[in-house]
Order: C-alpha cells, then sequence, then structure tokens
C-alpha cells in the first residue's frame, strides 16, 4: 500500500504532464490555450452565446459544479445537461448514447461552447453530443485521459489530455484544468 505523499506525486505527474492539441492533432502551448479558451468564452458571452458542459458519472459531477462556476464566479452563461428527468426520458425514448445530442439539438445554437468532459474519451452519448454539437457549428473543447488514440481526442478543436488509466487522476486533473480555466478568467495571478 502506498502512502498519500505518493499519491499525490503521482497526481502531480498526471498534471505536469496534461497535453493540448487542436482538431489536426497539433500539439499546442498550454497557457497559450488557456488564454485562448478564456478569449472564446468572453467573446461567445458577449455575442449572447453560452458555455454547455457535458459528462457521465463523476464527470457529469465536473459538468454540473462547473457550470454553476462559471455562472455564479465567471458571470457567463453556462448549463449542464446532466437533469435526472432528461437523462431518463432521452434515455428510455431515444437511447442512452442520445441523451446529451438530444439535449444539444434542443437547446445549442452556433458558435456555442461545448466542453466534453470523459475520462475515457470512448463514452458513446459524449461523442454524440460532440457530433450533434460540431454539426450546429458550435466550438468543442475536449476533456479526455486513458488512451492517448480515445476517440474523443481528435474532435474537439481544442483538446486536453490527461495521460493516466486511472479515474481518480484524470478526473482531479479535469477538474483543475476547468478551475484553471476560470480562476484566470476572473483576474488570478501567482504569487510568490
Amino acid at each position: 500500500m502506498s502512502g498519500l505523499s505518493e499519491y499525490l506525486d503521482t497526481l502531480k505527474k498526471a498534471a505536469d504532464n496534461v497535453a493540448v492539441s487542436d482538431q489536426y492533432s497539433l500539439r499546442l502551448d498550454r497557457d497559450e490555450t488557456i488564454t485562448k479558451v478564456i478569449e472564446l468564452m468572453r467573446n461567445g458571452s458577449m455575442n449572447g452565446n453560452k458555455i454547455i458542459f457535458v459528462g457521465n458519472g463523476g464527470s457529469a459531477s465536473i459538468a454540473s459544479h462547473m457550470a454553476i462556476d462559471y455562472s455564479k464566479n465567471g458571470r457567463l452563461p453556462a448549463v449542464s445537461f446532466n437533469d435526472g428527468a432528461a437523462l431518463t426520458c432521452i434515455g428510455n425514448d431515444l437511447g442512452y448514447e442520445n441523451v446529451f445530442s438530444e439535449q444539444i439539438k434542443l437547446h445549442a445554437k452556433q458558435e456555442d461552447l461545448l466542453i466534453a468532459i470523459s475520462s475515457s474519451g470512448a463514452s458513446k452519448n459524449i461523442l454524440n453530443a460532440v457530433a450533434q454539437a460540431r454539426s450546429m457549428g458550435c466550438t468543442i473543447v475536449t476533456m479526455s485521459g486513458f488512451s492517448e488514440e480515445n476517440s474523443l481526442r481528435q474532435l474537439g478543436d481544442i483538446n486536453w489530455y490527461v495521460p493516466s488509466s486511472e479515474y481518480g487522476f484524470v478526473e482531479i486533473t479535469h477538474l483543475t484544468l476547468c478551475h484553471a480555466i476560470l480562476d484566470n478568467l476572473m483576474g488570478w495571478h501567482a504569487h510568490n
């Protein structure tokens, strides 16, 4: 059994090795990409667009948490499509693989920003959400982990990838990335 120090060292390694790429798999600078995402969010907000978060399980919790934080703290219109009634209704009637894509079809508009979060990058409902958002002209940011070749990592305009096969490390790092974007948007600066 390992201790907390080893756990935190492993988490730091996963976070230190986060990679970000564009839709052509070209590697992007992480700091410049945070600035770009913030610009997309601010410009979208000024143009009447919103941020849409989707995710399953732990990623659903991140999506819901971030939709509230981006709205309340960041003063940006943000939503998460994780309402229990919507998920069970759409899942029952149209299949679980369509629970997010159907809501995007109903509520998204061109130039909204979709943030699709999936540890595995292989969840069919997340992949379908991205396809639907792309067909509607939304901008797409993905957050994934596990395999470097996961499907989601190839689909966004900006793709954040956590090089770990452990849910905890991937989820914590996704949450950290979401907070880093929001905190920087709100004016955070490192203090020595």
